[in-house]
């Protein structure tokens, strides 16, 4: 996916550090990503949702809220007021560009900051949030030790997750003062909570609160196992594909026509584990499909192998056209299943006047079943080889490739 970086000016003049990530055709819609509490744009789910939504058309922004990441300004003298105003001057830089958004996101405590900026963002139509807290002052259990010092002295350096922060007392009294039920009451937009029961950071009555607060339409949807930060790729995949799911009845994602000769547009293959094998592969909007190796080949198995789609694909289209057929001359064929297996096999066993060496050999064992006689069903079999697939593989294809500038 193409992504720019960009900066635009945030609540207090400071320029805040971002990408958008953008589809390869059209912009279809527009989402805004809020990470978590002393997180960054970058984090490995912003980024994981962010290539899946544009995959689908969806132009997402993600960005640092001020003093954190790559943005300017001081940390100590943010509140989660501040993020809010930040998210709003984000959806303020994307009306600019005429691209208002439609979808917020938000990640533990960006979750509570986009349900509480929807109100200011009136384009949007749907909210997702990713282990959020009902609460927002929850996140001074991270630092309580530190909050004598705090009130005493006006700020005080913490330490999370291995990094220093430095803690304002404005923050403090903020988030205390800020309650969440009144926006979440009044979101006028779609809801999406989504939560991990096991979340050690954000217990799961958070999400309870939340979903029980909001009015219809509203969607509850577990995180099984995953950590507070979802920073396994599985669990981050996860996520990516409910949320664009889900959102695809919110949100207009009509592409426009395909151009003549491609009906099927474009199939993009995008790695998705560098450390395995994991694919992403999207054809179109809608569809998204995972391929990967077996263990044995080091892989994780979580999708089917390239040859396992090659196969797919001969079986689809042989059943598809054995019930075209069929169909047309009105015989009674009640159902069609198709068996396909891969191998790599002798010149010698494929048939007479195949070259030498190693050739693929597909086996194919179709079932048919209906009041047919015998006849029919020889014919079905020997429409069975018409299907445009098989004709594909039997003919010497030409595959032209190059790499792109």
């Amino acid at each position: 996916m193409p992504t720019e970086r960009i900066a635009f000016t945030g609540h207090d003049g400071n320029e805040l550090a971002a990408r958008l990530d953008l589809p390869e055709g059209p912009v279809l819609a527009t989402a805004l990503f809020a990470h978590c509490f002393t997180c960054s744009k970058d984090i490995p789910a912003a980024r994981r949702i962010a290539a899946r939504l544009a995959a689908m058309g969806i132009a997402v922004l993600r960005f640092d809220f001020t003093g954190l990441g790559h943005s300017e300004g001081e940390f100590a003298n943010t509140t989660f007021t501040s993020n809010v105003e930040d998210l709003v001057a984000a959806a303020r830089y994307l009306v600019g560009r005429d691209m208002a958004p439609d979808l917020l996101i938000g990640h533990s405590l960006g979750g509570a900051a986009v349900l509480r900026a929807r109100a200011e963002i009136p384009s949007v139509r749907a909210v997702a949030t990713l282990n959020a807290p009902f609460d927002p002052s929850h996140v001074t259990h991270h630092f309580s030790e530190a909050l004598p010092r705090i009130h005493e002295d006006g700020a005080a350096e913490v330490t999370l997750a291995g990094r220093p922060f430095r803690i304002g007392r404005d923050f403090v009294r903020d988030i205390s003062e800020t309650a969440l039920r009144p926006a979440i009451e009044k979101l006028d937009a779609a809801l999406l909570v989504m939560h991990a029961p096991g979340d050690e950071t954000v217990g799961i009555d958070n999400a309870t609160r939340i979903f029980t607060a909001a009015r219809h339409p509203k969607s509850f949807v577990t995180l099984d196992d995953a950590d507070h930060l979802i920073t396994r790729a599985g669990d981050a995949e996860y996520a990516a594909g409910v949320i664009a799911a889900w959102v695809a009845r919110y949100a207009d994602l009509s592409p426009p026509a395909p151009p003549p000769g491609a009906p099927e547009g474009i199939v993009r293959v995008t790695e998705a584990d560098p450390a395995g094998f994991l694919q992403d592969i999207q054809s179109g909007p809608r569809h998204h499909l995972l391929a990967d190796e077996p263990p044995a080949y080091g892989g994780t198995d979580r999708g089917m192998s390239p040859y396992g789609f090659l196969a797919a694909g001969l079986g689809a289209c042989t059943s598809m056209t054995i019930r075209m057929y069929a169909r047309r001359k009105g015989w009674p064929l009640e159902h069609v299943s198709v068996d396909v297996s891969h191998d790599k096999v002798h010149a010698q066993d494929a048939g007479p006047g195949t070259p030498p060496g190693k050739v693929d050999r597909f086996d194919r064992v179709i079932r048919i079943d209906g009041a047919l006689d015998a006849e029919q069903r020889a014919r079905l079999l020997e429409i069975a080889d018409r299907c445009p697939v098989h004709r594909t593989l039997e003919a010497s294809s030409h595959v032209v490739t190059r790499l792109e500038d």
